[in-house]
């Protein structure tokens, strides 16, 4: 009988030997990639569809959403009510997504039924008919949509920032307009599609309860097509151009009792050699609900709610921001204490206490992106578009165990400088 006077000893996240799960790989008959996860624990089942058919390849603005959104919206032989009501009764969800190299159609269901919604997304990855009617809802709803966020202070600071960074005719800076909505055609989007999605080689990442024969299902409805496009797919070369000015104000909302802050400068892609040790930076700085960021500006100051940095994981560049919402008399004072904390992280070694807490923080998020099929195909999928093996998992695990305080001070030297960091504030 274990003594329950006594605590048990506490073991430190670091401690723990984390293991990424290796998945499992085969090829439909057409050469098309599939990376499964399996899992008994439930019988549910996630399939994950990834084309080359994000931003970048657009060459007219939001061609690339609008041709993802409407996949689901009408085939050749189902209306969008008939398709929605069949994924509907089988009690699954079809969601899908476009970011700037890729676009993804991501289907959850129970493991019996994948059998009856295969023919669905077959016909859905085939037969897309981009309804004129569709279309001019997507553009209703999407043009609502924008009127009501350039109301919000948040929503321009956010794209006046990445515009700043990236440059405005940049994928990662480019932003929407009604304009853009109102040009959508719907032979943009068949062209588009004919170049992105049609004949062109997709990437299938499935996690869950494997029923018996899905293989052979899957050579059935998705292995037949040769995937040969017509041309092939070409990244256009585009060059980063961040704006020549630093600073900038803008009055948006002069009844406004609250104004955001942006504050950032762009940074190497991930696979520069200093990126794992960055994100163990940058959650020191601002990367969790105790960081540096947060004690000072809104625990000390209290000039916020919230305040939080991030490193973004572009493929070309990236970027780390800070971005928070303060008092419309306080913003400046806000910018000067982030700063600051810029400032000391270049001056002052992180002590040892500080930093131990947030490698146990890493390690303990780590550990919950691991918990069950789903996360670890999440975390899989990320390394395998971005033709990165499991090396780099276990380096990034390394750094955070084994970063230093002289090695972190010399990265924040280095990145910190103020004269980088584009500061914005939008009131």
């Amino acid at each position: 009988m274990p003594d329950r006077s006594i605590a048990p000893k506490i073991k430190d996240a670091t401690d723990y030997r984390i293991i990424l799960p290796a998945y499992e790989h085969f090829k439909l008959d057409n050469h098309i990639p599939v990376y499964l996860v399996p899992s008994e624990e439930q019988e549910t089942l996630l399939l994950e569809f990834v084309f080359p058919a994000g931003s970048w390849y657009e060459n007219k603005a939001l061609v690339a959403d609008a041709t993802n959104t409407l996949l689901k919206n009408g085939t050749r032989r189902r209306t969008a009510l008939q398709l929605n009501e069949e994924i509907e009764y089988f009690g699954a969800f079809l969601n899908l997504h476009c970011r700037y190299e890729h676009a993804h159609l991501t289907l959850h269901c129970l493991s019996k039924h994948i059998g009856d919604l295969l023919p669905l997304l077959q016909d859905i990855l085939t037969e897309p008919a981009f309804p004129e009617n569709e279309l001019d809802i997507y553009r209703q709803n999407r043009k609502q949509r924008l009127a009501v966020n350039l109301q919000k202070c948040d929503f321009v600071a956010n794209r006046h920032i990445d515009t700043y960074l990236f440059g405005a005719y940049h994928p990662y800076g480019r932003t929407s307009s009604m304009e853009d909505y109102n040009a959508l055609q719907q032979e943009d989007l068949q062209g588009f599609f004919q170049k992105c999605y049609a004949g062109q080689p997709f990437r299938l990442f499935i996690a869950g309860n494997i029923p018996a024969g899905l293989q052979e299902q899957l050579n059935r409805y998705l292995g037949g097509d040769p995937r040969q496009p017509a041309e092939p797919l070409h990244k256009q070369d585009l060059p980063i151009q961040p704006a020549p000015e630093k600073q900038y104000r803008i009055d948006h909302d002069p009844n406004g009792v609250q104004g955001a802050i942006r504050v950032g400068r762009l940074f190497p892609n991930r696979y520069h050699p200093d990126f794992p040790k960055m994100k163990l930076l940058n959650t020191i700085l601002g990367g969790y609900f105790g960081s540096r960021l947060m004690r000072n500006i809104r625990e000390d100051k209290g000039y916020t709610y919230g305040i939080f940095s991030s490193l973004y994981d572009h493929s070309q560049s990236s970027a780390l921001t800070v971005s928070t919402e303060a008092g419309r008399e306080v913003c400046e004072a806000a910018v000067e204490e982030i700063f600051k904390e810029l400032e000391q992280l270049r001056q002052q070694p992180i002590p040892e206490e500080e930093l131990n807490l947030v490698r146990n923080y890493l390690m303990g998020t780590v550990l919950g992106d691991l918990d069950g099929p789903f996360q670890v195909l999440d975390r899989w999928k990320k390394l395998i578009l971005a033709d990165l093996d499991e090396q780099y998992f276990y380096n990034y695990i390394k750094t955070v165990k084994t970063a230093t305080p002289g090695e972190l001070q010399e990265l924040a030297g280095q990145y910190f400088d103020p004269v980088e960091f584009y500061s914005l504030i939008v009131a």
